[in-house]
């Protein structure tokens, strides 16, 4: 089986939840840089390139060179960058649910699928 980057794509947006938390993910990144949520640079700066780089044509092992070592790096940069990127949006979710409540902490709180 060819593998792509289109099909890493597809891979990764079939990720448990990333498809329905992408404008969560857009409305994150524009009040962290705002500065109305606090969080680390660190913690979107780096899921957000590694999710470029697999976007991204330039490859540091390019498919077309080494065919089942250029997937690999894809797939790795992706398996730890989309799970990363999926933890800080939930750090989010939680957050602007406490602002939303006027700060009162959630302490109990059910997740529906």
């Amino acid at each position: 089986m060819k593998y792509s980057k289109l099909n890493l794509a597809k891979e990764a947006i079939n990720h448990k939840g990333f498809v329905k938390k992408i404008p969560d993910i857009f409305r994150m990144v524009r009040m962290w840089r705002r500065g109305i949520y606090p969080m680390k640079s660190i913690d979107i700066i780096l899921p957000l390139l590694g999710i470029m780089y697999v976007i991204s044509p330039i490859d540091l092992l390019p498919e077309f060179a080494i065919p089942i070592l250029g997937v690999m790096d894809d797939l790795a940069v992706l398996s730890l960058t989309i799970p990363k990127l999926i933890k800080e949006v939930d750090k989010f979710l939680l957050w602007e649910a406490e602002q939303k409540y006027n700060g009162n902490q959630i302490i109990e709180a059910e997740i529906i699928k």
